[in-house]
C-alpha cells in the first residue's frame, strides 16, 4: 500500500530569492514549440543552496514532481498551476508563485497555435540571467538544455488560457 503525504513543505518566500519566468520558442518537427523556463537567481535569505531547497518545496506543495514525469495539466484539471495569455503578456501562476513576462511575438504564435506552453520549473539558481538585462540565445540554450537543469526541474505540458475563452 501507497501513502501520500499532504503535509506541505514550510520554506519563506525570502528564501525563494528573486524567481524569473522566460519564455522562448523553439523549432520542432510539428512547427515552433512554446517553452517557458522559471528558475530563482539564487540569491534568497539561505544562499543558492537555500533557494534551491525553497523551490523544490514550492514545486512540491503544487504537487510538481521534480526530476520525474512530464504532467499534462490538460488531463490533470486541479492542478494548481496555470498560464494566461492576454494582451502580449504571459502570466504564470500557483501557490505562492505568480509571475509575468512579455513573450516574443513567435512564442505568442506558438502557443496560439498550440494552446499550450512546456513549462519547466527548475531548482538550479542562474544568478546571470538576471530580470530586465539581455540573455545570449546560446547562453539561453546551455542552461536551459543542461542535464544539471532539467533533472532538477518540474516538466509541465501548462494549457494557455485567456480571458477571452
Amino acid at each position: 500500500m501507497t501513502s501520500t503525504s499532504s503535509e506541505n513543505r514550510a520554506f519563506s518566500a525570502a528564501e525563494l530569492g528573486t524567481l524569473v519566468v522566460m519564455a522562448w520558442s523553439g523549432e520542432a518537427p510539428d512547427g515552433d514549440m512554446p517553452y517557458l523556463l522559471a528558475y530563482t537567481l539564487g540569491d534568497g535569505t539561505a544562499g543558492p543552496e537555500g533557494s534551491t531547497r525553497a523551490v523544490e518545496a514550492l514545486l512540491e506543495n503544487n504537487g510538481l514532481p521534480v526530476g520525474g514525469e512530464l504532467v499534462d495539466g490538460a488531463t490533470k484539471p486541479s492542478l494548481p498551476v496555470s498560464l494566461l495569455v492576454e494582451s502580449g503578456h504571459a502570466v504564470v501562476s500557483m501557490t505562492g508563485f505568480n509571475a509575468q513576462c512579455a513573450p516574443p511575438p513567435e512564442w505568442l504564435a506558438a502557443v496560439g497555435e498550440r494552446g499550450f506552453a512546456y513549462f519547466v520549473f527548475t531548482t538550479r539558481p542562474w544568478p546571470e540571467a538576471e530580470p530586465g538585462k539581455p540573455v545570449d540565445p546560446q547562453a539561453l540554450a546551455d542552461f536551459a538544455g543542461a542535464t544539471e537543469t532539467l533533472d532538477a526541474a518540474a516538466h509541465v505540458v501548462l494549457p494557455a488560457r485567456s480571458l477571452r475563452g
